[in-house]
């Protein structure tokens, strides 16, 4: 397997909240929702850096296709890394998805490693770090 990923998909429960979180507080550009004409189709696609896609699906419309069955998630099942260029980006990250409405886990705060980080959720509970890395160029 080629160590490729090109879409990362998050179930929501609300896709119009989960999509105005995104696009509206965080700024992630998107052509809104598509195929609302296909049962379980309504899905938002996000433009991230690097060729990556954010797909924001239904989690009753994930089941669906999947053909597993809907089930309670916990947040600590997967965390999203977002690093930036420096502990004030850190910062200016976490004030806007706390104004966005997303939940404030951790504040940001000097981290083990020599870095600043800080941890949020989104409002599906969908775990974000928000991290300055001074080494991470290194570590690949």
């Amino acid at each position: 397997m080629q160590p490729r990923i090109t879409v990362l998909t998050l179930g929501v429960d609300d896709l119009e909240r989960a999509v105005a979180f995104y696009r509206d507080g965080l700024g992630l550009p998107t052509q809104g929702i598509i195929g609302r004409e296909f049962e379980n189709g309504a899905v938002a696609f996000f433009k991230l850096a690097g060729g990556l896609r954010l797909a924001l699906w239904p989690r009753k419309s994930l089941a669906a296709d999947s053909g597993l069955p809907l089930r309670a998630v916990g947040a600590l099942e997967h965390s999203l890394g977002h690093n930036v260029a420096s502990q004030q980006e850190v910062d200016a990250v976490m004030e806007q998805a706390r104004a966005a409405g997303a939940r404030i886990v951790k504040p940001a705060q000097s981290t083990f490693y020599g870095g600043y980080a800080g941890y949020f959720q989104d409002p599906d509970g969908h775990l974000w770090e928000v991290a300055f890395n001074p080494g991470l160029e290194s570590l690949g």
